[in-house]
Parts: structure tokens; C-alpha cells; sequence
């Protein structure tokens, strides 16, 4: 029967995707994967430090790269580590897509501890990597190991015959 093979396929697949959507669902960060102890350059229209809480605030057009790996946003706060030594975290809201030459993912905030290489993403999050792509709530990275886990309602695409990292 030429149909057999097929639909057993789609049934595993979307057996598959239905307990990723419970449970969340892991993905691969090859390309996401991040030197942490790069520098981190910023541009934006303003800038607003406040000495006092140890924070800067850029707005408007903010552009972060570290290394590879680019992100944007309309807002940009910078949290410094102590004695304003470094920056330690950085959270982004407004329309925030974070990039590499190889992956791109977008939400509506990003928080990511520049240290441990801690990314969290949460709102409306769709990750791109190769032709495939994966949508949640809430994804939780670490950029130095380059894994992941999509969380929420989790809804992914995959292209056949092409790796990606789902």
C-alpha cells in the first residue's frame, strides 16, 4: 500500500510535535552559539545612564553585537556588574530579533547575562534556522553550550532533507 509509509510518518511526526507542545520542545544553537567574552558594542539614538542602579538605558534603533551575533531593538538596558565593571546582563524589549549568519530568532523581550551566556526570549518567539522554524512563548538558551528549549505552545516546521536544529 503506497499510502502506509506516509501517513505513519505524519502520525509519529505529529505525535511528536503534540508532547513538544506540552513539554517543550529542545533545539540545537550551533549558530547561536556565542564567545562571551567578546566585546559588546552598542549603538543606538539615545543614551540615559543612572550611576546610582548601575544601569544605562539606549533607545531607539538599538543595535547590540557581540562577536557574531547581532540584536535589535527599540530599547536596550544595561545592567553593569558591580563597581560598573562590565556589563553583566542586557535586556532588550520592543520588536527584539537576535541573528547570526546561520540562525535568526525574534520576540517581543530578550534578557541575556553576557557572563554565562544565558539567553531568554519570551513573546510570540519564532526561531529560524535554515528553511526550518519553530515558534513558543518562552525560549531558554545558553549561547556558550549552543542548546536550547522552545517552551509553550510549541509549533515547528521542519524542511525535508535539511538539518536543522530541532
Amino acid at each position: 500500500m503506497p499510502f502506509r509509509l506516509p501517513l505513519l510518518t505524519a502520525i509519529a511526526l505529529a505525535a511528536q510535535l503534540s508532547i513538544a507542545g506540552a513539554q517543550g520542545m529542545a533545539v540545537g544553537f550551533g549558530g547561536l552559539r556565542q564567545d562571551t567574552g567578546a566585546p559588546v558594542e552598542v549603538t543606538a539614538d539615545a543614551l540615559k545612564v543612572d550611576n546610582a542602579t548601575g544601569q544605562a538605558t539606549f533607545d531607539g534603533n538599538v543595535v547590540v553585537v557581540q562577536g557574531a551575533m547581532r540584536m535589535a531593538a527599540a530599547k536596550v538596558t544595561v545592567d553593569y556588574g558591580a563597581n560598573g565593571q562590565g556589563i553583566s546582563r542586557l535586556h532588550a524589549t520592543g520588536g527584539v530579533t537576535l541573528a547570526t549568519s546561520a540562525e535568526a530568532a525574534e520576540a517581543a523581550e530578550a534578557t541575556y547575562e553576557v557572563a554565562t551566556g544565558g539567553l531568554v526570549m519570551t513573546g510570540s518567539v519564532l526561531l529560524t534556522q535554515g528553511g526550518s522554524t519553530i515558534a513558543g512563548e518562552r525560549l531558554v538558551a545558553d549561547l556558550r553550550a549552543g542548546t536550547g528549549e522552545m517552551q509553550g505552545r510549541v509549533k515547528t516546521v521542519f524542511q525535508p532533507g535539511q538539518k536543522g536544529g530541532n
